[in-house]
């Protein structure tokens, strides 16, 4: 294989590995915020909990605890665990192509 076409792939291996960083940030920012009980009327922490309910909302409520605090580590907390395994594996099968 040639030089530019294996640099190629690596590229495009890096950039999916980082989207599925930025999605795992977004969604641990929101757990984070939630759980020190950050200002929601602030613009980052709106920002971020609006990113992280789009993220998360296939698996908005498929846990239902009564504890506030552990029902958001685990309704995006699984999210986040979900698209760093997809994105980092499907990062290491572009990188093989």
């Amino acid at each position: 294989m040639s030089r530019s076409y294996r640099y190629g792939s690596n590229e495009a291996a890096r950039v999916v590995a980082i989207a599925a960083d930025v999605t795992a940030v977004i969604l641990g920012l929101w757990i984070l915020f939630s759980l020190l009980d950050a200002n929601r009327a602030n613009d980052l922490v709106s920002f971020v909990h609006d990113a992280a309910r789009w993220l998360a909302g296939w698996s908005h409520d498929l846990f239902t605890m009564d504890t506030d605090w552990l029902r958001t580590v685990l309704n995006y907390g699984l999210p986040a665990l979900v698209y760093l395994i997809i994105g980092h594996a499907l990062a290491a099968r572009i990188r093989r192509i």
